[in-house]
């Protein structure tokens, strides 16, 4: 709350100085002109789009090894665990989380606070993402970290989710889902954002997940859905909802292509599947989170 606090009163002060130091027929405009460098410096949409993009472009190509390269920009899992399909799911994963940390949540409280909501929003976003992890060093401390970035994402992420209900392509899919799974998801606010874009692409998250050598077992979203079509090869684009596991599948089926035999090493051969994937904000790409993976309340 201090750190939080003391971000959103420097920021204030900011805006009155500013506000103080223009001259009267110029005021509005400088308000207008902090604003905007406030929510450049806040949202993470471009570089989440591009790092998405690039990754999703890599998996089409067929082209694994660049895709295991871009991927950290993006989450925190172990890439060299992941085949195709699975790169694909953890940036559809990314996408629908950060699209609500770095977009709508940061816009939300910009418009509820001006200046000093957007910048006491991304300080909460930030100490979450640098210290709200479950070690035995951040413990004591990261947890308000945890617990307050959760509070203040509520809002950002049950309305990402209804506009995804509202703008996607599967919207009664996209509804059921988020209603039927958003709930099983370990964090209280990816859990509607994922689940409702699991729906509204028809496809199935959620599964068995890999970060620095601890695995994780996540409930499926959207389990009982039909796959959808891959926009770039009009195949199959996840796994058929009710599908068992194939041979080789991470268990939790895939975002991004359909499950391929395993080759040597138990990878599918590059090019199988869709590789189709969509994009996520984390710090260095984003210059605000860091990945998803290592925060506390991914792990409680």
């Amino acid at each position: 709350m201090l750190c939080a606090g003391g971000a959103a009163a420097g920021a204030a002060l900011l805006e009155r100085a500013v506000r103080a130091a223009a001259p009267a027929p110029l005021r509005g405009g400088a308000r207008i002109a902090l604003t905007a460098a406030t929510v450049w410096a806040v949202l993470g949409g471009t570089s989440l789009g591009r790092e998405a993009r690039a990754v999703g472009g890599a998996l089409t190509a067929g082209d694994l090894d660049v895709a295991r390269e871009r991927l950290p920009h993006l989450c925190g899992r172990d890439p060299q665990a992941l085949d195709g399909s699975q790169m694909a799911r953890a940036v559809v994963e990314s996408v629908a989380e950060n699209t609500s940390d770095a977009v709508v949540g940061a816009l939300v409280w910009g418009a509820l606070g001006g200046v000093p909501g957007l910048v006491a929003f991304r300080a909460v976003n930030t100490l979450d993402a640098m210290v709200g992890h479950k070690s035995p060093r951040h413990r004591r401390f990261g947890w308000a970290s945890a617990r307050l970035d959760d509070l203040a994402g509520w809002p950002g992420s049950r309305l990402t989710a209804a506009l995804t209900v509202l703008a996607g392509p599967d919207r009664r899919g996209a509804l059921r889902a988020w209603r039927a799974d958003g709930g099983a998801h370990p964090s209280p606010n990816a859990g509607p954002v994922e689940a409702s874009l699991a729906g509204a692409l028809g496809v199935r998250l959620g599964g068995t997940l890999a970060y620095g050598g601890r695995v994780e077992h996540r409930p499926q979203l959207n389990g009982g859905r039909r796959r959808s079509r891959c926009p770039t090869s009009n195949g199959p684009c996840g796994s058929r909802a009710g599908e068992r596991p194939r041979a080789g599948d991470d268990g939790g089926g895939a975002a991004g292509g359909r499950g391929a035999a395993a080759g040597p090493g138990g990878r599918r051969p590059a090019g199988r599947g869709c590789g189709i994937a969509q994009d996520r904000a984390g710090t260095g790409a984003y210059g605000s989170r860091q990945p998803e993976s290592r925060r506390m309340r991914r792990t409680r």
